[in-house]
Order: C-alpha cells, then sequence, then structure tokens
C-alpha cells in the first residue's frame, strides 16, 4: 500500500488520478470549512507564551523535527527559555507529558525522545495541542515551539514556519489524490523555509552527515573512514533518499533496509551481519535497548542560510 501511495503522488500520470479528484475535492470542502468556522466561531487558545508553530504542507517528512531542534538551540543561545511540544504520534501518551532522560519512545514518542536527547530545553508530548499548552504555564518561558501542529486551528500561533522540501517531486493535489494536507494559498509564502536547499534567495537549510558514531564505545569516525565502505543502512523515517544521496558521495556501498515512519523496531528487524549498520539519530532512541554492539549512528547538522538567520531573528 505503501509503495502504490507513492507512486500515486510521485509518478503516476494526472489522468489516472480522474477516479479520486472528487474525493478531494470533498476533502477541501471539509478542511476549509473547518478552518473558517475555527478562525471565525470558535475562541482560540493562546498561550501566555509566544507560541512558534513549525509545520508542513505534505504527507511525509520535510525536516521539521531536525529544525525543531536547530530552532530551539538556536533561540536558547539568544538567551531564550524554550519549551518544545510533540504530538506523541505513535505512542501510547494520553495527557500532557514531561520527557525525561528515562521516556521511552513507545509511551511519548520517538520524535519527542530524539529533541529532548538534542536540546537543554523543556520537552512536553502530548497528542492535544492546547492542554500540552497549558501544561507549559507552569514552567518560566519565552517562547513555546510546536514540532507540528500547522492544521491544530484551536491553538493561536504568533509565527508559524512552514517546511516545504526543496527537493519534492510530487503533484499539487490535496488529498487523496495527492500529499498535500492543504492547499498552499492557505497560507503567506513569507512564513515559508525550505529543506534541502544550498541557495541563499529564500530561507532556508540542508541537513549535512558529519560523523559516524559508535554505540557502543560513543568514538567518532570520519565519513569517508574505509570501515564503512561497505555498510547496512537501517531507517523508518518519511525519506531516507538524501541520506543515501549524501553516503554514496562517500563511496559507501549501502544496503538498505527501510520501514515506515515512525515504525517501532523490533530485535527481529535488526540485520545479522558483520557490516556496520547506520542509523539516523531518530532510529537510534528506539532501538538503543537492543545493545547492537555494531550499529553507528548518523550525527547530522543543520546548516541554515542567511535568509533563514535574518529571519529568525526578525521574530526575537
Amino acid at each position: 500500500m505503501h509503495n502504490f501511495i507513492n507512486y500515486l503522488w510521485y509518478k503516476a500520470p494526472t489522468i489516472t488520478l480522474i477516479p479520486l479528484l472528487p474525493l478531494s475535492l470533498v476533502f477541501f470542502i471539509l478542511i476549509f470549512i473547518r478552518k473558517y468556522i475555527f478562525y471565525k466561531f470558535f475562541k482560540r487558545y493562546t498561550s501566555k507564551y509566544k507560541t512558534i508553530v513549525v509545520g508542513n504542507l505534505t504527507v511525509g517528512g520535510s525536516g521539521k523535527t531536525p529544525f525543531t531542534i536547530w530552532l530551539s538551540n538556536y533561540l536558547e543561545s539568544k538567551n531564550k527559555k524554550i519549551a518544545v511540544i510533540s504530538s506523541g504520534y505513535g505512542s501510547s501518551v494520553s495527557s500532557p507529558t514531561k520527557v525525561t532522560n528515562s521516556s521511552f519512545p513507545q509511551k511519548v514518542g520517538d520524535e519527542a525522545v530524539l529533541i529532548h536527547s538534542k536540546i537543554n530545553s523543556i520537552v512536553v508530548s502530548g497528542k492535544n495541542r492546547v492542554k500540552s499548552s497549558m501544561h507549559c504555564d507552569q514552567y518560566d518561558l519565552d517562547y513555546i515551539i510546536h514540532d507540528d501542529g500547522l492544521q491544530h486551528y484551536s491553538l493561536n500561533r504568533n509565527h508559524q514556519l512552514i517546511i516545504i522540501n526543496n527537493n519534492f517531486r510530487g503533484n499539487n493535489f490535496v488529498l487523496p489524490c495527492g500529499p498535500y494536507r492543504e492547499p498552499k494559498f492557505f497560507h503567506n509564502k513569507k512564513d515559508y523555509i525550505f529543506s534541502n536547499y544550498r541557495e541563499n534567495i529564500y530561507p532556508g537549510f540542508y541537513s549535512k552527515i558529519t560523523a559516524f558514531k559508535s554505540c557502543n564505545n560513543q568514538q567518532f569516525y570520519a565519513c569517508d573512514d574505509k570501515k564503512f565502505s561497505d555498510s547496512i543502512l537501517l531507517t523508518a523515517i518519511a525519506d531516507d533518499s538524501i541520506i543515501i544521496q549524501e553516503l554514496n558521495e562517500y563511496n559507501i556501498n549501502i544496503q538498505s533496509y527501510k520501514y515506515p515512519d515512525h515504525y517501532q523496531y523490533k530485535v527481529s528487524d535488526i540485520p545479522i551481519s558483520d557490516k556496520p549498520i547506520l542509523v539516523s539519530e531518530k532510529d537510534y532512541v528506539k532501538i538503543k535497548l537492543f545493545n547492537c554492539s555494531n550499529v553507528y549512528i548518523l550525527e547530522q547538522k543543520i546548516i541554515p542560510n542567511a535568509k533563514l538567520l535574518e529571519m529568525i531573528d526578525h521574530i526575537l
């Protein structure tokens, strides 16, 4: 089913989508009415702290979570006190929960655990954005950052930052004909930030693999180390194509094992091999309890362009 949907959204000729167009029209009408009602007739919750929503328009990965991590650390470097709210997607979290060093991905979500491991700020996991924001009232903060949440119209926001994958090659239809949760015209282009973007015409960023970190002894290895010339890549993320492309630039022969986004690994999913097993930081938080000796984390760094820094500094 996953492969069929990918074909439908990213490769299928437009004419083959005609049978689904009525469903996309119904979906568009419903989300348009929903947004109109929330904005015109409902009192939207406004936090006592400035609220930044990081979101995207399409289903699948665009770089929201890595950007949220970078943004939190950047604001903290400007002496701002931050809390990050994650949705707890794929977890059993039922009420707003502060993430700690002992939190499990199954309980609070893989992205919440990853964010907590990469920032010094408070991280809260919760399926209800408003309740999670209320939970943050007990903390002394300057900003609340929501990782995802663009379509949560009950939540007022001071700023919204919409991540657009610069490598996106799909069609422009809303669900189910295409991958769009909302049409582009719902939002102002001034809120757009382009991921996988190396120019400086628009605000944007790209990520770069800086090293491989051993899960066994925490040793760092250079990306061109011959030890990794023949490796396994294990991922359960929305899009691993950028990672594969970058690894290929280091002449690494990759054997790829790909699982659906947010997949909860079992021990049996880990390949039995003497080859190094490379995983993203998001994947590692879900397998670290397995104590695999030949697993290496892809250490990645966000590289913002000058336009993006200017945009964020304007928020402060």
